[in-house]
Order: C-alpha cells, then sequence, then structure tokens
C-alpha cells in the first residue's frame, strides 16, 4: 500500500472531521450554511495540514454536487475556462446546485487567472473554493476577494493531534496490526507544528523504523529516530513565527547582525521573500517612524524590488533593507499616537467636525456656516494660524508625542513654536 497514512485517514464526513469547530461546529460559522445547502464561495485560509482541501471535499460530497479541483501551481487561463464550460453544461446555470470549483494554492494564481474566475462566481456558474496558505487580502485580487466568504483553519492543537493519533492506531489498516502505546507525545507534536498531514506521515515514518510489532513511543525514541531537524525551518508553522519575531526584535533593537542572521535562516528555508518584505514595511513604520522617514522609503522600494527581480538577487536587498533600518534611530511615536487616536474615537464616538473647517461645496452649506472663519494656513505668517482641528470635547487632546531623536526634537521644537498655547509639547 503506497498511499500515505494521512491520505488513508483522510475524513470523508463532517463527523469525522477533527478540529475547526469554529467553523463546523455545533454553532460554527459554516454550521447552518452547510445544513441549508446554501453554500457561498469562499476562501479556506490557514497553515498546510489543517484540512482545507478536506473540508472542500465533504463540502462537495454532503451537497451531492458536482465537484472540480484545480491546482493553482500547475494550472493556467485555459484550464480555469475549459473546467467553468464543464460546469456550465452540467446545469451550473440552471439549478440551486451548482457545482464546486475546488482551486488549491489560490494564492499562486495570476491577476489574470484570478480575473478568469470573476464572472463564473458573480453569474454562480461554480462555487469557488479556494485555499491557500498566505494572507488573501494580499494575494487575492479585491473583485474575488469581495465575491468570497473568508474563513480561517487554525493550526491543530494538542488534542486535535493526538485524536489523530488515536485513529492511526486504531483505525489504520497496518498499523492497527501493530501493537502501538503512546507513552509520551510531545515530540511528535512539536515536530509537527500543528500540521496534521505532517505529524501523520512523520508518525507513519517512526512506526515503519521498528522491526518489532511491540512498540512502545517516548519523545526520546521520537527525537531518536526522527531527528529534531526534520525540518530546518517549517514556514508556515511555530518556527515561522518565532524567527520573524526574532528578526524584527533585531531590527527595532538596533542588531544588524541578528537581523541579517534570521534573515538568512529564513531565506535557506525557503520563506516567502514579499512576507519578508511585507515586514520591513512595518517596521519601517512602527518601529522608526518620523525618527528617519527615509526608512519607510526604502523598505517600499524593497518590497518593489523583491516582487520584481525574486530570488537571489532579492536577498541582496533585503539584507540591504534590513540592516539600513536595525541602523536607523528609533522612535514608535506614529504607532502610539494612532492607538491613541483609535481608543478615543471607540470611547467617544462619531464626534462633530468643528463648523469652520467642514467642506461647503453648495450655497445651502454656506448659509448653514460650514467653512465660516476658516483660516488658510498659507495667507498667514509662516504658513500657520492657529485654529481649532479637534471636535468639541477634545480639544487641546494630544495624541502625537515626537519621539526622543534628532529628527523628532526638531518636529517638537516646530510644535512648541506653533502651539504653545495649546498642545502640551
Amino acid at each position: 500500500m503506497n498511499e500515505p497514512l494521512a491520505e488513508r485517514l483522510r475524513p470523508k464526513t463532517l463527523s469525522d472531521y477533527v478540529s475547526q469547530k469554529h467553523l463546523i461546529g455545533e454553532n460554527g460559522a459554516l454550521t447552518q450554511s452547510l445544513k441549508q445547502g446554501l453554500i457561498p464561495s469562499m476562501i479556506f485560509w490557514g497553515p498546510p495540514g489543517t484540512g482545507k482541501t478536506t473540508l472542500a471535499n465533504i463540502i462537495a460530497t454532503e451537497s451531492g454536487r458536482p465537484f472540480y479541483t484545480l491546482s493553482a501551481i500547475s494550472s493556467g487561463v485555459k484550464d480555469v475556462r475549459d473546467v467553468i464550460n464543464k460546469a456550465k453544461e452540467s446545469g451550473g446555470l440552471f439549478t440551486t446546485k451548482n457545482p464546486i470549483l475546488f482551486i488549491d494554492e489560490i494564492h499562486r494564481f495570476s491577476k489574470s487567472q484570478q480575473d478568469s474566475l470573476l464572472q463564473a462566481v458573480e453569474k454562480g456558474w461554480v462555487t469557488l473554493i479556494g485555499a491557500t496558505t498566505e494572507n488573501p487580502s494580499f494575494e487575492v485580487i479585491s473583485a474575488l476577494l469581495s465575491r468570497c466568504q473568508v474563513y480561517i483553519l487554525n493550526a491543530f492543537n494538542k488534542e486535535d493531534l493526538e485524536t489523530l493519533l488515536k485513529r492511526a492506531i486504531e483505525n489504520d489498516e497496518l498499523i492497527s496490526k501493530k501493537n502501538v502505546k503512546l507513552k509520551e507525545t510531545s515530540a511528535l507534536l512539536r515536530i509537527s507544528g500543528g500540521d496534521a498531514r505532517k505529524l501523520l506521515n512523520v508518525f507513519e515514518l517512526l512506526i515503519s523504523s521498528f522491526e518489532e510489532d511491540n512498540i512502545v513511543i517516548t519523545d526520546e525514541i521520537v527525537l531518536d529516530k526522527i531527528q529534531n531537524n526534520t525540518v530546518r525551518y517549517d514556514k508556515t508553522g511555530e518556527q515561522h513565527y518565532d524567527i520573524i519575531s526574532a528578526f524584527i526584535k533585531s531590527i527595532r533593537g538596533s542588531d544588524p547582525n541578528g537581523a541579517v542572521y534570521w534573515l538568512a535562516r529564513m531565506i535557506e528555508g525557503g520563506e516567502d521573500l514579499k512576507f519578508i518584505a511585507r515586514r520591513l514595511l512595518i517596521s519601517a513604520s512602527e518601529d522608526i517612524g518620523n525618527a528617519n522617514p527615509t526608512a519607510l522609503v526604502i523598505a517600499n522600494n524593497t518590497f518593489q524590488a523583491v516582487s520584481t527581480i525574486g530570488y537571489p538577487e532579492s536577498r541582496i536587498v533585503l539584507s540591504q533593507c534590513a540592516t539600513y533600518l536595525a541602523c536607523s534611530p528609533k522612535s514608535n511615536a506614529a504607532y502610539t499616537a494612532i492607538n491613541s487616536a483609535q481608543q478615543t474615537v471607540r470611547e467617544t464616538g462619531d464626534l462633530s467636525v468643528p463648523l469652520e473647517i467642514r467642506n461647503a461645496p453648495t450655497k445651502l452649506m454656506k448659509e448653514l456656516g460650514y467653512g465660516d472663519n476658516y483660516k488658510y494656513a498659507h495667507n498667514y505668517a509662516n504658513n500657520f494660524a492657529e485654529q481649532e482641528f479637534l471636535p468639541e470635547g477634545l480639544k487641546n487632546t494630544t495624541f502625537y508625542e515626537p519621539g526622543n531623536n534628532a529628527r523628532e526634537n526638531a518636529q517638537r521644537d516646530f510644535l512648541k513654536q506653533r502651539w504653545k498655547d495649546k498642545y502640551n509639547y
């Protein structure tokens, strides 16, 4: 039997499906839709091995709908159109039970390939189910995203993974013939990183390494037989989050050596280079901000360059940006300012815009006083005239506190000169 354990244990019904109770549990987001047979086009977003493909198959089976599948790795626009034409011919145009088109790794589709899906989804010729490990906000075009519900699938927790191991021991045609006792599971779960498919494949490899039929699984045995470095860098598991955290914290801590080391770990592990570039963009604003506004320009140009030239040359651009940001003066003043302002908005609601700074495009608005007494700054000395820009009730509130660095100290001096009687700078 050459079929992998993960495939042999793939659930066929929702009742057999493990995890994702927030979607298919008693009060799950998908539960009622599935019961009523009202299946929207949707995108499943989550790490590998969390059951995206399995759930799509079960939805098609239990709804009694024709099921077509494409892989974004090997399919082009012609393949998409061929499948859509087959779906239309199978009755999708004349029945509420329109076919389901499942596209694995939909984030790998180009814009033109995604565009080719729009009419079919809009007209209801197919119900699209896409699966992606990448944030669909970045990787799926907005027109297609607006036509789909996005459902997040989470990495399996400890209980879910142990349930799968027990199923393998009790129900698998091959493993159930052996006397397997799970004494410890920590090492297996750690290696899996919440990926059910990886867990079962590693478990099968482990069981096959024993010649005898009486097998006791301990953490020591797992680490001895399945080395700790089975996956040097799991770009979708725990290391993915730990290493990007170490990378950003090295930049925030002004350590270019730490930054370039963790960058190298990600590159060598096959991390998505655009993911790294996006995090550099965030850091340039969150951790550096107005202490060095050029950092955001460089980070944005880095993202564009990485998107244009690809690997391996883009590693040099990423290194330049990471070391530049690490060596830059730091400030989180812009980050804390927007956090403070948003919190105030949540607490105070929709306060009225002061009349003098409202727009007055019509005669009626002018008669109502919109724009009255507005001071056009450029008509005054130093291009400044003191006036009120905050709603009533928030006057003199300070959200932005410049950081203690050369550039923001200059900003503080500028603000003190302008607002010496209003804000506490």
